[in-house]
């Protein structure tokens, strides 16, 4: 089973993304921020991430940024945030996302993306 780190500082948005990605099938795990998910990244590897943007102690750029220079397994990571400028975007993309998506968004826009990323291409 794949495993997801979902980071956020938000309990109703990790508990919605716990819930559509448990009820596809993924073991999930949470972090309320970058140092906490930072902690449990390199304790056990993950397949993928979910990274918030704006959290308190490290943000998602500085999570992904520490994560990407860690001698450790990477992973595929999706940057989500309520910023929808190319800025952002960019920002996410030097940090290390793979993907930058604009929440809210529907389970299927959630669900697509991570299933290309980790290759289960179940229909």
């Amino acid at each position: 089973m794949k495993r997801i780190l979902i980071i956020d500082d938000a309990a109703t948005v990790r508990m919605y993304h716990r819930n559509i990605l448990q009820a596809a099938g993924y073991a999930v795990d949470e972090a309320i921020n970058g140092l906490e998910a930072l902690e449990k990244a390199l304790q056990t590897p993950y397949d993928l991430y979910l990274v918030d943007v704006n959290m308190p102690k490290l943000d998602g750029y500085g999570f992904l940024r520490e994560l990407r220079s860690q001698d450790v397994a990477q992973a595929p990571a999706i940057m989500i945030s309520t910023e929808a400028s190319k800025a952002d975007r960019q920002r996410a993309y030097a940090a290390g996302a793979n993907l930058y998506m604009v929440k809210p968004m529907q389970p299927e826009q959630l669900l697509a993306p991570i299933a290309l990323l980790l290759g289960d291409m179940t229909p």
